[in-house]
C-alpha cells in the first residue's frame, strides 16, 4: 500500500463535498454522524473511526450525501483499508457487543448482590423485632398461679372480746336494766328463753342540744357521720365498741341502755369517746 492512496481517498471525499456545496454540519445533521468523525474521514484518519461495519456505514452515508456512488466508495474504502487494518486499535463489533453484554451482566449481578446484602439483614432485623415483641407480650400476661400468689392474704377477723359478767345487780338497776330472772336450779343455763337481749350489748342513743357534727363507728363499721340538728336522734346497738367523735362535746346528749350519760366535755370542745360494754358505766351520770 502506497503512502498517498489513503490521502487521495480522503481528499476525493472532501472535493466531492465542496462540489456539492454542503458543509460538514449539514451532513452531520442529516446522517447523525459527529463532525469530528466526518473530519477524520476527510483526513483519512481511521483511528477516529469505530471500525468494521460501522466505518463502512459512515463511508456509505457520507458518499450518498456528497453525490458519490455509495457502493463504489465503500469498495474503494475496503480495498484501501482491509478489515484487519481498519480495526487495528479498535475492537471488532462482535467483541464490542460481547464486552458490553458482559459488562451489563456484571452490573446486573452486582446490583442483585447489593440488594441481597441489604435486604437479608433488614429482613432478619424485622423478624427478630417481631419475635421479641411477641415474646414480650407472652411474658407480660400473668399466669393464674402468679396472680394467686400476688393477691394479698385476707385479713384475719378481729378478735372478739369476751363479755364481762355484771356481778352487781345494783349497777344493773342504776343503768335501767332489769336483772334477768334466775333460772330454776334444775334448768340448765343455756335453756333461757330465745330473744332475750344479750347482756354484752349496749343501746346508745344520741341527740343534739344544739347543732353539732357527730361521727360514730360501731364495731368497726361507720354508722354516723353528719350534722345533728336539735330534735334529731341516732340510735345504735354496740356489741364491742363505739368510737364517738363530736365537734362540740357539751352539745351531745347520750343515753346508754336508757340511762342518762354525763356531759362528754366542755362547750366547744372537740372530743373522741370510746364506749364498750366494759367501760360504759364510766360515762353514766349517776353511777
Amino acid at each position: 500500500m502506497t503512502a498517498d492512496r489513503p490521502v487521495d481517498f480522503g481528499t476525493r471525499l472532501r472535493q466531492a463535498r465542496e462540489r456539492k456545496g454542503v458543509t460538514l454540519r449539514e451532513i452531520a445533521n442529516r446522517t447523525k454522524i459527529s463532525i469530528g468523525v466526518l473530519e477524520s474521514l476527510e483526513r483519512t484518519d481511521i483511528s477516529r473511526l469505530p471500525g468494521g461495519i460501522f466505518s463502512r456505514a459512515f463511508v456509505r452515508s457520507y458518499a450518498r450525501e456528497v453525490g458519490l456512488d455509495p457502493d463504489a466508495t465503500v469498495e474503494e474504502f475496503i480495498g484501501l483499508f482491509p478489515h484487519d487494518s481498519v480495526t487495528a486499535g479498535h475492537p471488532r463489533s462482535d467483541q464490542v457487543e460481547d464486552t458490553e453484554l458482559f459488562e451489563s451482566d456484571r452490573r446486573v449481578a452486582s446490583s442483585v448482590l447489593w440488594i441481597l446484602l441489604i435486604s437479608v439483614p433488614l429482613a432478619g432485623g424485622v423478624l427478630y423485632l417481631g419475635m421479641s415483641q411477641r415474646a414480650g407480650a407472652l411474658h407480660s400476661q400473668p399466669r393464674p398461679a402468679a396472680v394467686a400468689k400476688a393477691l394479698p392474704p385476707e385479713p384475719a377477723p378481729a378478735p372478739v372480746t369476751p363479755p364481762e359478767p355484771v356481778a352487781d345487780s345494783s349497777i344493773q338497776a342504776a343503768a335501767g336494766v332489769a336483772p334477768p330472772p334466775s333460772a330454776p336450779a334444775n334448768v340448765p343455763a343455756d335453756s333461757a328463753q330465745p330473744g332475750a337481749a344479750p347482756s354484752d350489748s349496749l343501746k346508745v342513743e344520741l341527740s343534739a342540744r344544739r347543732p353539732v357534727w357527730v361521727s360514730a363507728t360501731v364495731d368497726g363499721q361507720k354508722a354516723i357521720g353528719r350534722l345533728l340538728q336539735v330534735g334529731d336522734k341516732e340510735v345504735v346497738d354496740v356489741k364491742r365498741e363505739l368510737m364517738l367523735t363530736a365537734g362540740d362535746a357539751s352539745a351531745v346528749r347520750m343515753t346508754v341502755n336508757g340511762a342518762e350519760a354525763r356531759s362528754l366535755g366542755k362547750n366547744g370542745e372537740v372530743i373522741t369517746a370510746r364506749v364498750t360494754p366494759a367501760n360504759f358505766k364510766d360515762y353514766l351520770l349517776n353511777r
